[in-house]
Order: structure tokens, then C-alpha cells, then sequence
């Protein structure tokens, strides 16, 4: 599965990955409690600093922040006639608020710098390393072990839903709005959760095969060096000046 992760080193992949992970939480906590947009917008800046420091492919990182903004885009677009407050313009009655305007704008921006340092920060690195991160800062065994799988297996199941969705249109399936478009996807939807189950149970008799007994080596050689002390003095600088922001008039 391609998670963004980089074969070349850079000062981001050189950081102990427990480091990354508690600086991606911090950052995601400080943001969500700023209002401000001039410390927003800096946040975003940030965000997209530590995305090319972390030498992320630019049009594959933003095709991916689109994906998700085309979530929240209608909450966004709503917002403004949802608000009360001044209006700025009335569309068939409903009037759209400049404070409903800028909750928008607030918002987009807290959520495209958080995805982007998560992305930055944790989406970088190999699953394996995650996982042992994880395991380091004490996370439920069961947890990690549900989040490997997950990262490893997602890709595999996306497979079958494109060889699923081939075969239907090999057979003239056509979308559209009526029964036989809905009895269709159902019925994808329904072997897509039959075949994960048989595989789930082929994979399973297969560790067992390997000598597994429930629980997956996860200790691994983490160690944090004195750049991480650096980047870590760093990054906290980087959010107490944001919070500084946030209260400069």
C-alpha cells in the first residue's frame, strides 16, 4: 500500500517516530483551539513546510487533501446561511452571514493543516515502524495490531473491489438511479464482505501455519537521539509562537 512513506532520507524520517507521532497530536490539539486566522493560516503554512521537508509528491499529497475537503466542502458552503449574524448577500431569501463566512473559512483551514501534518508527520511512515511507535507509547496491543492489518490489508480489498466492479461492467452494468443500480451494489458490497471474511480466515490459518500465538514482535530498536531532543525544542517553539498569535491584536 503506498502510505506516502519516502525511501530517501530526510531530516523528517530521521526523527524518532514517536516523536512525530506525540508533535502531530500536540499540533493537532493547539490548532483545534485556535481561532485566530492569521495563526491559522500560519498553521497551514507550517503544514505545508513540514510537507516538503518531508519530500511528500505535491500533486498526489493535494489530489489527496481534495479528496477529503470534498467531505466538508457542502458543510462549508452552508455555513455561511446557517450562522446568524451580517449578512452579506441573500440567495432565494436566505441570507448568508460574513460570521458564518469566516466559521468556514476557520474551519477549512484548521483541517487542512491537521491532515497535512498528520500526513507529513505519520502518513510517511512504513507501517511496521508505526506499529512499533504505537507499541513504545504504550498503545493497546490490540489496537496496533488492528492498525497493521488494516494499513496492509486495505490496499488488497481496494484490488477486489476494482476486479469486482470490472466484472460487473464486462457484463453491461450501467449506474444509474433506479432498482437494478441499487440491487447491484448491494450485492458488490455484500461479496466485497464475503470475500474479506474468507480471507480474513485464509490469512489467519496461515499465521498459525508460521507459529503465531496471538501476538506480533513489535519491540524493535527505537531510541530517541539528540536531534530528536532538537526537533522536538523546535516544533514547541513553532506552537507556542502560534499560540502567541492567536492572542496578538
Amino acid at each position: 500500500m503506498d502510505t506516502g512513506a519516502t525511501t530517501a532520507k530526510t531530516y523528517i524520517s530521521e526523527t524518532d517516530p514517536r516523536a512525530r507521532i506525540l508533535a502531530a497530536v500536540a499540533f493537532a490539539i493547539v490548532v483545534v483551539n485556535l481561532h485566530d486566522l492569521r495563526a491559522l493560516a500560519a498553521a497551514l503554512v507550517v503544514a505545508l513546510t513540514l510537507m516538503l521537508m518531508a519530500r511528500l509528491p505535491p500533486r498526489a499529497t493535494l489530489k489527496r487533501m481534495l479528496t477529503m475537503d470534498g467531505f466538508i466542502i457542502f458543510m462549508l458552503l452552508l455555513l455561511p446561511f446557517t450562522v446568524p449574524g451580517d449578512a452579506m448577500f441573500t440567495v432565494f431569501g436566505l441570507p448568508a452571514t460574513w460570521q458564518g463566512l469566516r466559521q468556514a473559512i476557520e474551519i477549512g483551514l484548521k483541517a487542512n493543516a491537521i491532515i497535512l501534518t498528520l500526513m507529513a508527520l505519520v502518513g510517511s511512515m512504513e507501517p511496521a515502524r508505526l506499529g512499533q511507535a504505537l507499541y513504545r507509547l504504550k498503545m493497546p496491543e490490540g489496537l496496533v495490531y488492528l492498525l497493521m492489518f488494516m494499513v496492509r490489508y486495505v490496499d488488497v480489498l481496494q484490488q477486489e473491489y476494482l476486479r469486482l466492479r470490472v466484472a460487473m461492467k464486462a457484463r453491461g452494468f450501467r449506474p444509474g438511479n433506479n432498482r437494478h443500480t441499487y440491487q447491484s451494489l448491494g450485492y458488490l458490497i455484500g461479496m466485497m464482505l464475503v470475500r474479506a471474511v474468507e480471507r480474513s480466515e485464509r490469512i489467519l490459518g496461515a499465521m498459525k501455519c508460521r507459529g503465531f500465538s496471538g501476538r506480533i514482535p513489535l519491540s524493535g530498536d527505537l531510541a530517541y537521539a539528540r536531534s530528536d531532543a532538537g526537533f522536538a525544542f523546535a516544533f514547541g517553539g513553532i506552537l507556542a509562537a502560534l499560540v502567541a498569535l492567536q492572542f496578538l491584536r
